[in-house]
């Protein structure tokens, strides 16, 4: 049986907080055919509205520590402020989404993540959830997708004590990619600033335009990636390891290209 096709996209980055480059991928997002999911991340309006409220952002290694305030900022913020206007561009475009998190209906259950130890330090990182594919509740997806909504998703998961947790938008697309495939023909999509991975920072022509797992060790070992991009890569191989069936990163302003086949870097095996 052909399994129908799914678009998972996600979008980050600097787009979330240009509002032309934003209406633009929306406006590219509604005019997709077919099931698609859009999962959205948000960062940068966090940090800002934290500042206005005297709540500081202390990260370790590029990502956020979140304690008590700042899960509760980010609550705010994803599932509400961004969340929210997100859908009610995409209603102004005719596209029927439906603003979910993880918690929603126990679409995306995690487990709160252990402390990781970094040289003789051990590191909490708070109301941070990890994810597991099997644990997904691809049952309720199911149920949104064939009823013709578009859900979108803000980065917030929920553990088996109803605690909300922070969790990366990224990931989340990843694991949701993996757990539909075995129900859907699934394709990931991040988008983001860029035209795709650079071989060179400096340089926004040096688009890359496949990786492989051996392409990636040596891009990596190297040290041409910059740190942002290395997560994108492993969940992007993650995926293609389980089941999706093709990863692309690239320009949000270049959705319909992306999904045509064309420009990005194709994650391959």
């Amino acid at each position: 049986m052909v399994k129908e096709k799914l678009y998972i996209i996600k979008i980050g980055g600097n787009v979330i907080d240009d509002a032309t480059a934003l209406h633009t991928f929306l406006s590219d997002f509604a005019a997709l055919q077919g099931k698609k999911i859009l999962v959205h991340g948000g960062g940068k309006v966090a940090t800002a509205i934290g500042e206005k409220l005297g709540i500081e952002s202390k990260y370790v290694d590029g990502r956020r520590i979140t304690d008590d305030e700042t899960i509760d900022l980010v609550t705010m913020v994803y599932g509400g402020l961004v969340n929210k206007k997100i859908v009610g561009r995409l209603q102004s475009l005719n596209c029927n989404a439906i603003g979910v998190t993880g918690a929603d209906a126990g679409l995306i259950p995690a487990v709160k993540r252990p402390f990781v130890k970094r040289a003789v330090v051990k590191i909490d990182y708070g109301w941070v959830g990890d994810l597991d594919e099997k644990k997904i509740n691809t049952g309720a997806w199911q149920v949104m997708l064939d009823a013709g909504w578009r859900p979108v998703v803000a980065p917030l998961t929920y553990n088996n004590e109803g605690h909300i947790l922070n969790t990366n938008a990224d990931t989340i697309a990843s694991v949701l990619a993996v757990a539909l495939s075995d129900f859907y023909a699934t394709s990931l999509v991040f988008c983001f600033e860029k035209d795709g991975v650079l071989e060179d920072v400096e340089n926004v022509n040096s688009v890359i335009k496949e990786i492989t797992p051996q392409r990636y060790r040596d891009l990596k070992d190297s040290g041409k990636l910059f740190s942002g991009i290395i997560p994108k890569i492993e969940n992007a191989l993650n995926a293609l390891e389980n089941g999706v069936k093709e990863v692309v990163i690239g320009n949000s302003a270049h959705l319909k290209e992306l999904v045509a086949g064309n420009g990005g870097t194709r994650i391959s095996k």
